[in-house]
This record gives C-alpha cells, structure tokens and sequence, in this order.
C-alpha cells in the first residue's frame, strides 16, 4: 500500500496519526471481540462449534491485548518495539488461527467462515501497523 492510499484510508498524512489510527481501530476491535466472547461463551461456542472454555480463555486474552493495543495508540508517538510486538502478535494470530482451522478445531459452518475471516482481519491490522510503521520511519 502506498503512501498516498493509506493517508486517503486514515484521512491524514502524518504517518504518527495513521499509525496511531490503526493501532485504535485493532484496539476497539479486538477489545469487542474479546469482550463477546466474554459474555457469550456459551452461545457464541455453540454457535461458532467452538469450546466455551476456550472462548472464555481467549475472551481473556482478547479484551487484555486490545487494551494494551489502545494504550499503545493514545502515545503521541507511540515506541517501535512495542508497535513491532503489536504486528508480529497480530500476524502470529492470523497465522495459528488458520492452522488450527485446519489441524484441530472442528467448526460449524459458521466457524468455518468466521475463523478465516477474523485471520484475515487481523492479519489486515498487522499489514496496515507495519506500513504506517515504515511511513514514520522515513
């Protein structure tokens, strides 16, 4: 993604602002995501063909990480490692999520796509905090 794209995406040209940007976008998102998975494990699980035990635990994780992200994405400047951190989990994430699809969860149809489609997501987030990432660095 070039530059001028990602500054019509983030209706700005500072590359702080967009990186930012993305980091609060993956925050909310991840935080909700976290946060159903919380209060829903039950149906959620069901509906997903997924363990409740094991949304609860990623409920967990989920809503933790997403708000560690929106801290991240309140700095003015947020620090390279860190943001680093945040795209190698995300890609990590997308990445395990498709080989456990694919190795050991046995999903409803409805897992089936959900899965895939929040890897691609997340793996979206990462491409896009890397980019921003790169922009701040020129």
């Amino acid at each position: 993604m070039t530059a001028p794209q990602l500054a019509a995406l983030t209706r700005t040209s500072e590359p702080q602002t967009m990186l930012r940007r993305f980091l609060a976008l993956d925050a909310v998102t991840t935080t909700g995501n976290g946060l159903a998975y919380l209060a829903a494990s039950g149906p959620l699980g069901r509906f997903l063909g997924m363990g409740q035990g094991l949304l609860l635990g990623l409920g967990v994780f989920l809503t933790l990480y997403g708000a560690g992200v929106g801290i991240l994405a309140t700095r003015k400047s947020p620090p390279v490692l860190p943001v680093r951190a945040v795209i190698e989990a995300n890609v990590t994430w997308a990445a395990v999520s498709l080989i456990a699809l694919a190795a050991w969860l046995s999903p409803t149809v409805a897992g089936a796509v959900w899965i895939p489609l929040q890897a691609v997501t997340v793996g979206g987030f990462a491409a896009l905090q890397y980019t921003a990432l790169r922009a701040t660095r020129s």
